[in-house]
């Protein structure tokens, strides 16, 4: 008689219908191998059959499952909200978010098409993040409401004209999203123009053109993008395809990470076209809409600090099957401000043969931007070793200009023997230019004068921007006039906001840095036991700065200090969102790995436990890993112990309330050097981190090592495959959305610059697929169905679960409906939360303590 040979049971995820109303997941529990004997086989009858298959691998609809109400409380707890400074600093817009969207608005129609998810009824991005709730509040905390707002606000996007004296936001209705104005004087909010704008392209791209619009510099009037007239209807597939795929490649090296939703044939290139076709608007304080130039894709646009020009980016054909639209064919154009083309200032090719190294970049010009202390000039970058890093060169990247009306030949402001990152402008003396090179964690920051190109690069700082202890801050910035973003400038000196990072955890700084000695004083820095963060720079010569400020046991909230004097005023008063959970301990704690790396974690208590009295708990480690090729970068603290405690539920925070001790942020570096890339000791990095973890404990006698799991979300969800392939520390894991094959990424992973033919032993000895017959503990995988992330296919958890099912492991594989990379919707939030809880304590909680 032959061996026995497992019957092999595969199944297919429920692909999302946009029309269609989910009742429930898909889960899938693994319970084994059911082997039947090679000869018997033929004999089953086929409902045996059947029912084997069913018991082995059948996907089971289950309803939506809740957990208990301390925390579904969690869930439904209101965001902190957010706030935006006027240009003249006087007013605050303050927003609030709702705290998760429902099943419903996930379900909304959908349509995926060059790496972009859009809803076709609206034109907005296909699950929105939006704002709920807006107010106005002066610098003194007085707070106005808001009178004619919609009934069911959804914005968009929010942001002050250059004067301060208005707001325009964009609201999102079921089939459009329309232009509002807030007069702020009158707190008065009306509809605007009444022309359909175009959101989705998202925010745009590029190193100035980040919005879904921009208001003219004389504060009369905005652009956007918005939706042609009289387009017709959408292109209808035609059942007779006009042709099979075809593609070809002879020779010409073109990697590529993997990415989704791409267009697939010429049918998608069409619709392609007629979604993504836009007409750029104008509409003035009186509501008169002008339209701007010619129809076309615009994924960007950018107006010139005085406003007679109009930087806009146009795709071109031929399309790429390959890479999304951001590495489309493209040209730079600039305009007129009513829409004549002026001069093309790049063509580029579509860009699928970049090398994967973090380094490279396109051939060209690029990160093209308006230098904003000057009228009509622009900046941008040209590699000048090919944009391949594996070219020998001493100069990388050169930094050019060129002003208006663009007939000269660009001056040439800076060459670097790295990247030039992003630059800011603050006047015709000073620009500060960042220089980085990913391979060796350098980084630069160089002062130049861009009125006087010959004058030689003043050199700031130089350091490893792994290293957050040395971390100089970043140049608070004021906007002008114009509505432009500039250095702030106090008497040849410029102010730096840091994140303070030390042993002690981040204490928050401003600096005022003297450009002509180079010497630093400290003005201000966070005290215990609060953590306050600056955010802007409301007025120079007053001193006065905008901070969100927050205790252990307050909730942040914003305010105004003065830097002078030291006076403080709260401008918002923000009550406890829980105030049962206040008995819940939090500490940021140190501890030592066997090589001596110190590492940090939160470590979260029940209420009311005393470790004496009860003795050591079920312990949940949660993390997500980081490369490092330093060892003392590694040991840095990066958080602070005077955050506001508030649970979270996407970690594993939340399960402090069910009796779990919680090691949340648990520091997982993996650490190469000179010799070694960080992934060639993947494995043995992560053990030794999470050694240290369950160790620092058990010394604390908080933690029962025989009680122990681990978890994380996507490569956080890699890390606790790979634990519990190689290791018998845990006695259990939580795995969402994760990737868990790397020959399936073979072009690169993470931070991984190889690629799997540069080294196969690696991509198979850092993925837990390969080694799953050694999985030691039970294994909940948890993905959303629509998961786009570049990486992390919901096929990955699929085939992972699919190989512990076949090699007789315990494995749970639940996969959430309508569900991209992050979990939207309450219902799958809340049915998430439910799984974990009941995984842990079935093979943690309810597992035999060590002391028995």
């Amino acid at each position: 008689m032959p061996p026995s040979k497992p019957v092999a049971i595969a199944f297919t995820r429920p692909q999302a219908d946009p029309d269609s109303r989910y009742t429930g997941g898909l889960v899938t529990p693994g319970i084994g191998v059911l082997a039947v004997p090679e000869l018997f086989r033929i004999f089953i009858p086929c409902a045996a059959l059947l029912v084997a298959a069913s018991i082995m691998a059948t996907p089971v609809d289950t309803t939506y499952k809740e957990p208990p109400s301390e925390v579904i409380e969690l869930v439904d707890m209101a965001p902190p909200i957010a706030a935006e400074v006027s240009p003249d600093g006087q007013t605050l817009l303050l927003m609030e978010r709702p705290a998760m969207i429902s099943l419903d608005d996930l379900a909304a129609p959908e349509k995926r098409l060059a790496g972009l998810r859009f809803n076709p009824e609206n034109h907005a991005p296909s699950v929105p993040r939006y704002q709920s709730g807006l107010q106005l509040s002066d610098l003194d905390g007085n707070k106005r409401e808001i009178d004619g707002l919609p009934d069911s606000l959804r914005v968009l996007d929010a942001t002050f004209s250059p004067d301060g004296q208005h707001i325009a936001f964009l609201q999102i209705e079921r089939h459009a999203v329309e232009l509002w104005r807030i007069d702020v004087d009158d707190a008065r909010a009306r509809p605007w123009g009444g022309y359909p704008v175009h959101a989705a392209w998202g925010r745009g791209w590029g190193m100035s053109m980040r919005s879904y619009l921009e208001w003219a510099p004389d504060g009369q009037s905005v652009v956007f993008r918005g939706l042609p007239e009289d387009r017709g209807d959408a292109p209808v597939r035609d059942r007779r395809p006009d042709g099979p795929v075809v593609t070809e490649t002879r020779g010409r090296t073109a990697p590529t990470r993997t990415f989704q939703d791409l267009l697939g044939d010429s049918h998608d290139e069409r619709l392609f076209d007629y979604y993504f076709r836009t007409q750029l608007v104008r509409v003035g304080l009186d509501g008169e809409v002008t339209r701007l130039g010619d129809q076309g894709l615009v994924p960007a646009f950018s107006l010139s600090p005085d406003g007679r020009y109009i930087l806009v980016m146009r795709l071109q054909r031929p399309y790429s099957h390959a890479v999304p639209f951001s590495r489309f064919a493209h040209r730079l154009e600039v305009w007129s401000a009513d829409g004549e083309p002026v001069v093309t200032m790049a063509d580029h090719p579509v860009a699928d043969d970049l090398p994967i190294a973090f380094d490279a970049v396109i051939d060209g010009r690029r990160s093209m931007a308006w230098r904003t202390d000057a009228d009509a000039t622009l900046v941008w970058v040209e590699a000048a070793d090919g944009g391949d890093p594996a070219n020998v060169a001493d100069v990388r990247d050169r930094l050019f200009q060129l002003s208006a009306p663009f007939e000269e030949a660009p001056e040439l402001l800076l060459e670097s023997g790295l990247r030039v990152a992003w630059a800011i402008s603050g006047d015709a003396e000073t620009a500060l230019v960042w220089e980085r090179w990913w391979a060796t964690r350098a980084e630069r920051v160089s002062r130049i004068a861009p009125d006087h190109p010959d004058r030689a690069p003043e050199l700031l700082w130089e350091r490893m921007f792994e290293d957050r202890y040395a971390d100089p801050g970043m140049p608070m910035t004021r906007i002008d006039t114009r509505g432009q973003r500039r250095l702030a400038m106090d008497n040849g000196s410029l102010w730096l906001a840091g994140p303070g990072a030390s042993d002690e955890g981040d204490r928050p700084f401003i600096d005022r840095l003297d450009l002509a000695s180079g010497e630093t004083e400290r003005l201000w820095q966070s005290e215990a036991p609060w953590h306050e963060q600056p955010l802007a720079l409301l007025d120079a010569d007053s001193g006065l700065v905008l901070t969100r400020r927050e205790s252990a046991e307050d909730p942040p909230d914003f305010y105004r200090r003065n830097l002078i004097n030291g006076e403080l005023l709260a401008l918002t008063q923000t009550e406890h969102p829980l105030p049962e959970m206040k008995g819940v301990h939090r500490e940021l704690i140190t501890y030592p790995r066997e090589d001596g790396v110190m590492l940090s974690a939160i470590l979260l208590l029940p209420a009311g436990y005393d470790a004496e009295r009860d003795g050591p708990l079920p312990t949940v480690v949660w993390a997500y890993p980081r490369e490092f090729i330093s060892a003392d970068a590694a040991s840095q603290v990066s958080d602070s112990p005077y955050r506001f405690n508030r649970l979270s539920y996407w970690s594993a925070q939340f399960l402090v309330t069910k009796g779990y001790a919680v090691l949340d942020n648990a520091t997982m570096p993996v650490i190469g050097d000179e010799d070694v890339e960080p992934n060639d000791r993947f494995v043995e990095e992560l053990t030794r981190n999470a050694e240290a973890a369950i160790n620092a404990g058990v010394e604390r006698g908080v933690t029962d090592p025989a009680r122990v799991a681990i978890g994380g979300h996507s490569y956080g969800a890699f890390m606790t495959a790979s634990l519990l392939a190689h290791t018998d520390l845990f006695q259990a894991g939580i795995a969402r959305s994760g990737a868990y094959n790397r020959t399936l990424t073979p072009f690169g992973f993470q931070r991984e610059q190889r690629t799997l033919w540069d080294d196969t032993d690696l991509y198979i000895n850092v993925s837990p697929f390969f080694h799953a017959q050694n999985m030691s503990a039970p294994i909940l995988l948890i993905h959303g169905a629509e998961d786009n992330n570049s990486g992390t296919y919901p096929m990955q958890s699929e085939r992972f679960y699919q190989a512990v099912r076949g090699l007789g492991g315990t494995a749970r594989l639940v996969m959430l409906p309508l569900e991209s990379h992050g979990y939207r919707a309450r219902e799958s939030v809340l049915h998430m939360l439910r799984e974990t809880i009941d995984w842990l304590d079935e093979h943690v909680k309810g597992a035999t303590p060590a002391a028995d």
